[in-house]
């Protein structure tokens, strides 16, 4: 069964540093810019004092227009990597990216996003891309955020634009097939041109910083419903309450016991739940849901044609591929429960799987081709 392990409030947004993680002989002497947001936070940051919301807004804000050297970027993202980033941190690096991302003219009301931050120990194929097929199929209004990959072969953009979906679409343009369809993908560079001054010193670090947790948290509809994936467990209590205190309606982060940044058809699932201004943390047992099925290497993915293939098969109502099956009805259950006032999981699943076998997730891909190929030929 779910078991529900207990519920809080907002965490303690400022814990105290760990004693001695920045000893005063280890500290290096810097000739601080006067009147400097970024340098002020880097200062609490290498002293072992972690940033208030605001001024890790005003820190980022630097960031997103370019001011920051490479280098002040590059201190920033490793001292709150190695702090350990809080909610409030994460809520206000999130604040200032929303500020100057472009925006879609659509009214977020029930609108769910299924972004996760990726990297987890387990490499799937894109499960929550194609959970978003099955959840606009029964109803719910999705706008799938998301990015050619860094660290698979196959990101959800990859993914889409494999599948024959225009990922291309102008705000207004997508904003319109949201509301035809029920779904659209969102390419993330192309909403967030700020995230260009900061790719570069990503790049270089190769390392997961705070940006993996703060793109999902930055969509570009507005969403105030989701489902989101994160590569460590230690991440998903901090996440939960960073999308408290953004605003989050409703909102499930997960993460599969077994390493998955998605909800596992194996083994139970890590749910910390954002409902009614409080958490909630639980586990998931797909046997419950008669979703069980233990073949984790057979989730493993392949380069985007091989996993949009497979993606097509599932929505063709295929049979050959239980495990992928039980992955993609669990993740788009949990897109209806988030999207649903007063639905239980279970009638999440119900609804996931009629979705699925009456052919409406896949009508959802074929009309999202049909309004890509229209606009394409409409130039």
């Amino acid at each position: 069964m779910s078991v529900r392990t207990g519920s809080h409030h907002l965490l303690n947004p400022n814990p105290k540093p760990s004693a001695g993680l920045f000893p005063m002989s280890a500290k290096v002497q810097r000739t601080p810019i006067p009147d400097s947001a970024l340098n002020h936070a880097l200062e609490l940051l290498e002293a072992g004092i972690h940033l208030s919301r605001n001024q890790s807004r005003a820190a980022f804000d630097l960031l997103m227009d370019g001011t920051a050297t490479a280098d002040q970027m590059e201190r920033l993202l490793l001292a709150l990597r190695s702090l350990g980033e809080t909610s409030e941190e994460i809520a206000g690096a999130a604040d200032s990216l929303r500020a100057v991302m472009v925006r879609l003219s659509a009214r977020p009301g029930a609108l769910v996003d299924t972004c996760g931050t990726g990297g987890g120990r387990i490499t799937t194929f894109n499960i929550s891309s194609a959970s978003s097929f099955v959840a606009a199929g029964a109803g719910v209004r999705v706008a799938k955020h998301g990015n050619r990959s860094h660290t698979t072969r196959s990101g959800s953009a990859d993914l889409f634009e494999s599948l024959g979906v225009d990922i291309g679409l102008s705000a207004e343009r997508a904003g319109e097939v949201l509301g035809q369809i029920g779904l659209v993908f969102l390419f993330a560079p192309q909403y967030h041109p700020a995230m260009r001054h900061v790719g570069p010193t990503r790049k270089k670090l190769g390392v997961s910083t705070i940006m993996n947790l703060v793109g999902p948290l930055a969509n570009p509809a507005g969403v105030r419903r989701q489902v989101m994936g994160v590569f460590d467990a230690t991440k998903g209590p901090t996440v939960a309450d960073a999308l408290l205190r953004l605003g989050a309606e409703h909102a499930v982060v997960v993460h599969a016991q077994t390493g998955m940044d998605e909800i596992s058809p194996s083994g139970m699932t890590d749910i910390w739940e954002v409902k009614e201004d409080r958490i909630t943390h639980w586990l998931l047992d797909p046997e419950e849901f008669g979703l069980a099925c233990h073949d984790l290497p057979a989730l493993a993915g392949g380069d985007s044609s091989l996993n949009a293939a497979r993606v097509e098969r599932l929505l063709s109502r295929e049979r050959d591929d239980d495990v992928g099956r039980c992955a993609v009805l669990l993740n788009a259950a949990a897109a209806i429960y988030v999207a649903e006032q007063g639905i239980s999981f279970s009638e999440a699943v119900d609804r996931a799987r009629s979705s699925l076998e009456n052919g409406a997730a896949e009508k959802v891909l074929h009309d999202l081709r049909r309004e890509g190929t229209r606009e394409a030929g409409s130039k």
